[in-house]
């Protein structure tokens, strides 16, 4: 009877699975398949045209199987960029900074929030367009191995170990911890020798040895990859080796699929497959590229290369099956990201647009930004400063500067809070704080500002009359007609209204100018990408011409209290818009300004540094210093140098915030300066995070995550991508300030570190305790970090490496004991083919607040 139930009970079933297959019009629907028989299902069906077309960013729909089209590039560096408003963290040397992986999954999984609750909205609007989905190309994870690469900013800083750990708890926050879904695909980049210089990328061959390879470029990626399991990587543009790091035996097949079991897909960077035949010239036509990178396994291409690769398969270079295997792979991520499930079958769809740009959102984006704050220097405590001070002067090229709030590579904050706010909102009622700039980034003539409304009219109101074109060539009747108040825009990649394209569109603003004083005026225009300003019909200033941000500057002599007419017009081609007007009054010295404040003030603070608009990707940087988005010299720039000298001559006290993406040589400004602040670029909450550092409500606990070197010729070649005399593990010179380093407003004191064993085998693990006690009057943060130092190796090993670091919090008088467990790979050495193994031997274990002032233990392993 037993039997006769049991049959009839699997008749049953099975009846009610086959009734529910019938629901779905293709076995590749069906969400009670696994991902891989619904990708094999669907490829399948699929004529080589449109696998093909699944292969570059831009992903064509295939409209008879009811597939929508997909845009593979998205953006989330320190939070959604490019994508309208989204919570704006900190640039990400900032969030290395941090030195707190527990804070880092946080803001990633903030991050891939308001990602999940965008896209949806997006969706539900029909809209996939760029920077609308879920495949992110974030985390960058390559060494900032020289201080001059502008694109170190982008980057977790100059170690391995703390490059590891901060992206990989990145990676983690953004893809979530569902067991059949992800929240969104991480991709870190650029695999995997890439840094630098930006002028060279293309077609630039960066040559290491096998142990610089492994000790140093890999590591974060095998991390990111094994234990944080991203889903997508990302190859760079230059070579490797002879190589294209997009079409690479050892990287992309040995390495990555074969030794890491990677099983997700490969990106190129955009443009790089074609870099393969028309810059490295390792081949001769597109469908030789294509075919190359594919079968090396690149699986998609920014860019249109791939296109070619109809004609490749025509031609033998390439087959269908192979064609095959990188199309799955595609699909395959478009599954476990639930595109083509049910909403309520994937957790993270039901998140609300609401959950973008989320109060609490903005909270930990202040949380981040006071973490990443390093005090580097504060001779008699002058800091924190009373904030019921008489006058404060705040001073400096950016220190109301939006663009140093964010970096590159970011979103639009809605609420961002400048240093100069910051400061206002912090003092007391009995406070003032006066404001002038005192000079530009690298020269005085570049203090310009926004030409105020109040100063232009269409002769009914306040502001210019703008007419928006979906054309770059002014043509026709307008789209959009409005009147703005000020030229102040920097759209980045979004349309500005309604009605207006990304791209190819164009825009004329005509009114009247008002001169508050006689005399000749300094008109300046920032734009991407072309425009033309001409007064009383006279061309002013031109720069029609497709290229990226620049400012040109004009001359025009206007008489107190006259009108003017003025047009300026604007075309924007593609990737960013942004159009600025700004002028700088007759006679106006700001330098002199900025001295005489400093006399009357009682302290100055003088907000400097360099800015995203001077480093940076691939980009036109026409000063001194500054070559293609790089550095050719470390220093604070002269003529903030020469201001802050002047104003020290003053005798008021000055404490310098240095706004950076990297390590500034700033020599003069520690000897002689009392008090000085790394702030990085910090992201939306900048300013309020910087005003409770200064004013002590906040005390700093941030580490550098580089060196700061004394000078740009403390630095081998930049070229060079051997690591000897780079980073704090091979530098044979003294820093400016070490790598690690940072100050608080208490003081923290270290026991002697106590081994559970003083000696292990090689395959053995140790843990590693050590007491920290606050000694000081005020509760604060601490880096605790550990250092192997290999004494007796046969082979090059650095002078010490991080192994391991935790931030920890003390109050006044309390102590931790702090653990660490160090396993036999924390002591592995790399021979000249790049085996790594543990050689026998003693090994310094050591351990302090940064990678100088260090308590020492010695640990032997035996053979």
């Amino acid at each position: 009877m037993n039997r006769f139930k049991s049959i009839f009970t699997l008749l049953f079933f099975g009846l009610i699975l086959s009734n529910c297959a019938n629901k779905y019009e293709y076995p590749f629907r069906d969400p009670s398949k696994s991902i891989d028989k619904r990708v094999d299902d669907l490829v399948s069906r699929m004529t080589l045209e449109e696998k093909i077309s699944q292969m570059t960013d831009v992903a064509a729909p295939v409209e008879r199987l009811g597939i929508p089209g997909y845009n593979w590039w998205n953006e989330c560096l320190h939070g959604v960029a490019r994508a309208g408003v989204a919570t704006v963290f900190p640039q990400a040397i900032g969030l290395a900074a941090t030195w707190d992986t527990d804070l880092i999954y946080k803001m990633a999984d903030v991050t891939s929030t308001e990602a999940r609750a965008k896209y949806h909205e997006f969706v539900r609007n029909n809209d996939r367009s760029r920077y609308h989905g879920l495949t992110f190309w974030s985390p960058n994870i390559n060494i900032f191995r020289d201080p001059r690469w502008g694109r170190g900013q982008e980057t977790y800083g100059e170690d391995p170990v703390l490059t590891s750990k901060i992206g990989t708890a990145f990676v983690k926050g953004l893809q979530g911890d569902h067991p059949k879904y992800l929240k969104v695909v991480a991709t870190p980049k650029h695999y995997a020798v890439h840094s630098g210089p930006e002028p060279n990328r293309h077609y630039f061959d960066a040559v290491t040895d096998m142990r610089d390879l492994w000790d140093t470029y890999l590591p974060a990626f095998e991390a990111t990859i094994i234990e944080g399991k991203a889903y997508s990587i990302m190859g760079a543009y230059n070579r490797y080796l002879g190589q294209s790091c997009c079409a690479h035996d050892l990287l992309m097949g040995d390495i990555l699929r074969d030794k890491w079991g990677f099983e997700g897909y490969v990106v190129s960077d955009c443009g790089a497959i074609r870099d393969i035949y028309a810059y490295h010239e390792l081949v001769e036509t597109p469908e030789e590229a294509s075919a190359l990178a594919v079968k090396k396994g690149c699986d998609l291409n920014c860019g249109r290369t791939y296109e070619s690769l109809l004609n490749a398969v025509e031609q033998g270079l390439i087959t269908e099956e192979e064609i095959d295997v990188t199309v799955k792979r595609l699909f395959r991520a478009r599954f476990k990201l639930g595109m083509f499930d049910p909403p309520e079958m994937v957790p993270y769809s039901n998140i609300p647009y609401e959950k973008n740009d989320a109060p609490e959102h903005s909270d930990l984006a202040l949380t981040v930004a006071q973490e990443s704050i390093i005090l580097l220097k504060n001779d008699n405590n002058l800091l924190p400063l009373n904030n019921k001070l008489k006058q404060i002067a705040v001073i400096g090229p950016n220190a109301d500067d939006l663009d140093v709030l964010l970096g590159n590579y970011n979103g639009t904050p809605s609420y961002p809070v400048t240093a100069l706010a910051g400061i206002k909102n912090s003092v007391g009622e009995g406070t003032n704080v006066k404001y002038t700039p005192g000079c530009g980034l690298v020269g005085k003539d570049m203090v310009m500002s926004i030409i105020p409304g109040k100063y232009l009219t269409t002769g009914e109101e306040r502001g210019l009359k703008g007419e928006y074109f979906a054309n770059k060539e002014l043509k026709g009747e307008p789209a959009v007609v409005c009147v703005d108040k000020e030229i102040a825009f920097d759209w980045q990649e979004d349309a500005y209204v309604e009605g207006i394209p990304h791209e190819n569109f164009s825009a004329r603003w005509t009114g009247k100018i008002e001169a508050p004083k006689t005399g000749e005026y300094i008109f300046g225009v920032t734009g991407d990408d072309g425009y033309r300003l001409f007064i009383n019909g006279k061309e002013v200033i031109e720069q029609w011409s497709v290229h990226g941000t620049t400012t040109e500057h004009g001359k025009f002599h206007m008489d107190k209290g006259k009108r003017y007419d003025i047009r300026l017009e604007y075309f924007q081609n593609a990737w960013n818009a942004e159009i600025k007007m700004e002028w700088r009054l007759p006679g106006y010295d700001a330098f002199a300004e900025a001295v005489n404040l400093a006399k009357s003030s009682d302290v100055v603070i003088f907000c400097g540094g360099i800015s995203p608009r001077l480093e940076g990707e691939e980009m036109q940087v026409p000063f001194e210093g500054f070559s293609g988005g790089d550095r050719t010299n470390i220093k604070l720039p002269a003529v903030q140098e020469k201001l802050v000298k002047s104003i020290h001559a003053t005798g008021t006290p000055v404490v310098l915030v240095n706004f950076s993406g990297c390590a500034v040589a700033l020599n003069w400004e520690k000897k002689n300066l009392p008090a000085i602040i790394q702030a990085w670029y910090p992201g939306q909450a900048g300013g309020t995070a910087l005003a409770d550092v200064i004013f002590g409500k906040y005390n700093p606990g941030g580490r550098l995550p580089v060196t700061f070197y004394k000078s740009v010729n403390d630095l081998p070649p930049f070229e060079d991508y051997s690591m000897k005399n780079r980073t704090y593990r091979y530098f044979e010179g003294e820093p400016l300030f070490p790598f690690g380093y940072g100050l608080s407003y208490t003081t923290f004191e270290y026991g002697t570190p106590e081994l559970s064993d003083k000696s292990i085998d090689k395959s053995g693990s140790v843990e590693v305790t050590v007491k920290v006690k606050n000694t000081g009057d005020i509760g604060g943060s601490e880096v605790v970090q550990l250092y192997v130092k290999d004494i007796e190796s046969i082979y090059p090993v650095a002078k010490k490496a991080l192994r391991d670091f935790k931030r920890i919090y003390l109050d006044p008088g309390e102590s931790q004991i702090v653990s660490f467990m160090l396993k036999s790979e924390d002591f592995r050495v790399i021979d000249d083919d790049g085996n790594r193994f543990v050689e026998p031997g003693d090994f310094d274990i050591l351990i302090g607040g940064n990678s100088v002032d260090l308590k020492r233990v010695t640990l032997k392993i035996e053979k």
